[in-house]
């Protein structure tokens, strides 16, 4: 196993970290992904590692990636792309989400699409929790859940169908072990991801099986922009304060985790080398879901230094 890590948030003052806790075969991993790719680029290694030594891994993606609105312009090659583009480019993520599960020696059966609306969790979560407020998505047209495939097709796009559903999962899965989006993270479907995971758990008195992740943590993180192995993770400039563990990762789930996300092409042809600057020789998770003092866990917007450019990572 390699040795702790010394890094630091920007290239500054070394914080040695605590390595995250051994995985073991009786337990079962829980990877809560807001769009398809996410499971990849947070926790592709883990969840290579965690099979490796036979434990079982699911992952539940809360959204299927219905609103990116880049690669609907170049699949219909038009400024403002159908309705039924957005969803047929849903149903192209879902099968590059299975196949970069498959790589990773997941089971076909541990598999959840919520489908629920990409760019919408945080409102579902706030002001349209009720069933009387449900959010319609801008981009599909639809207020309800329209994928064959998801848990609960027909489902309202409000908070509570989507704690109902997601509680589903949970009951279902029963994981020892939970990895959820920081609240932190710059992308608001993380953001949402992230709440409505820590207020399930907490809800069931478990929020010590569960560990944060951050994907989108401030504009140019994580550098360099370049798939760079051996190079050990920084913690994210959204992450400062929080309490990081490091999972280290040997050569072969690295290697699965970059065919993991090249497997997501449809993201990767758009932004493959962002992609690939998370395959790190390590993966963070912390034990707290916002640093002390953050505001990003309120009902009021988050405000941050940088702002995430949606268009730019749609993941």
């Amino acid at each position: 196993m390699l040795m702790f890590l010394a890094l630091s948030a920007v290239g500054h003052a070394d914080e040695e970290l605590p390595l995250l806790r051994h995985i073991l075969p009786a337990d079962t991993v829980l990877v809560v992904a807001p769009h398809p790719d996410d499971e990849s680029l947070c926790c592709g290694g883990m969840i290579h590692a965690a099979r490796e030594i036979g434990a079982r891994v699911a992952i539940v993606w809360i959204t299927i990636g219905d609103a990116f609105r880049w690669s609907a312009m170049l699949a219909e090659r038009k400024l403002r792309p159908r309705a039924g583009t957005y969803r047929d480019f849903a149903t192209r993520r879902a099968a590059e989400a299975r196949a970069a599960a498959n790589v990773l020696g997941l089971d076909p059966g541990s598999l959840f699409f919520l489908g629920y609306p990409d760019r919408g969790l945080l409102p579902l979560l706030l002001d349209h929790y009720y069933p009387n407020t449900p959010w319609r998505s801008k981009f599909t047209g639809a207020d309800s859940v329209v994928y064959e495939s998801a848990v609960d097709p027909g489902a309202v796009y409000d908070g509570e169908d989507l704690q109902r559903d997601f509680e589903r999962v949970l009951d279902r899965v029963r994981p020892t072990l939970v990895l959820a989006p920081s609240p932190q993270d710059t992308h608001p479907d993380h953001r949402g991801a992230g709440l409505l995971a820590w207020r399930a758990l907490g809800a069931r008195q478990e929020l010590d099986k569960l560990r944060f992740w951050i994907v989108h943590g401030g504009r140019g993180w994580p550098r360099p922009r370049a798939y760079r192995p051996t190079l050990e993770q920084t913690i994210a400039p959204r992450g400062l304060g929080m309490r990081w563990e490091r999972l280290p990762l040997d050569a072969e789930a690295r290697e699965a985790k970059l065919q993991a996300i090249r497997a997501h092409h449809s993201q990767f042809a758009v932004m493959g080398r962002v992609m690939e600057s998370h395959v790190r020789a390590d993966e963070l998770y912390s034990r707290t879901p916002i640093p002390p003092r953050s505001t990003c866990a309120l009902p009021e917007p988050c405000e941050f230094g940088d702002q995430p450019v949606f268009e730019e990572a749609g993941f």
